[in-house]
């Protein structure tokens, strides 16, 4: 074997090897959403029961963050600090979605099965919690939430997008949500529709590339909507397979019209 190889492996760059694996990051947002929204609660529990279950999962997520921003001094207990002091907002936006997609899903039997088996929810979820990290600019542990996220749900949402209450995801498989995307309140996506860029070059990064989407706009599966300039105005419906690269105004809708022939059978000379 190359021996020369080797050597350039011994010599590659660390990384950190405190770091905690992506199982252990994801495990640990698992908890935090099975803390709000618990798998099968026989009995009541009490308040002082559950802060210390809180405060459990606050120190966690400090020694988490900690392998990630040690190097940049900053106090890992306090960023944890107030990523709990937002639990109750947190909480409150992850019931607008339930209810958002229990009203919206006649499929939807109950809030709880909601919560147990819908996709979309899963990775709004780790979406809503990689959002408060990358918020207070931690590094790495977002993307690394949404990712899995990603992994599970095929619904790829970059935790610095911003996304208002009431977010409905149906279905979800293939949806890609750039990281300055805007989404406003009571909006509805469905399956294989992309918010992304017209450009992916590198010198754009920090720029608006993603677009706006205003409030109780509704967009259907497969549409792509392209460029940080690009609003869909609040109360729009955006059809099937669509491509949008300019804004498109309030009250609108834009379909894509495709000629479709039916015929019978016995019109052809097919069995």
């Amino acid at each position: 074997m190359d021996d020369e190889f080797f050597s350039l492996l011994a010599d590659r760059p660390l990384y950190g090897n405190n770091v905690p694996s992506n199982d252990t990051v994801s495990s640990w947002a698992l908890k935090l959403i099975r803390f709000l929204y618990p798998d099968n609660l026989q009995k009541s529990v009490s308040a002082t029961l559950l802060k210390t279950e809180a405060l459990a999962l606050r120190d966690e997520l400090a020694l988490i963050i900690a392998a990630n921003c040690a190097v940049q001094s900053r106090n890992c207990d306090e960023i944890a600090l107030h990523f709990f002091d937002q639990l109750p907002k947190l909480y409150s936006i992850l019931n607008s979605d339930i209810q958002a997609i229990f009203n919206g899903d006649p499929a939807a039997q109950s809030e709880f099965e909601v919560i147990r088996t819908y996709p979309g929810f899963y990775a709004i979820c780790y979406y809503r919690i990689a959002n408060l990290l990358s918020v207070a600019n931690v590094p790495l542990i977002p993307r690394i939430l949404t990712e899995h996220a990603h992994s599970r749900t095929g619904i790829d949402i970059h935790p610095a997008a911003s996304i208002g209450s009431y977010f409905y995801i149906d279905h979800g498989t293939g949806i890609v949500i750039g990281e300055t995307t805007v989404i406003g309140n009571h909006v509805k996506l469905y399956q294989g529709v992309t918010l992304g860029a017209l450009s992916v070059r590198k010198n754009l990064a920090g720029a608006k590339r993603h677009p706006t989407v205003e409030d109780h706009v509704i967009i259907y599966s497969g549409a792509t909507i392209l460029g940080g300039e690009t609003i869909i105005g609040h109360n729009s419906v955006i059809g099937g397979n669509v491509w949008i690269t300019e804004s498109v105004l309030p009250y609108s809708t834009a379909y894509h019209s495709p000629i479709v022939t039916v015929r019978k059978i016995n019109e052809t000379n097919e069995i």
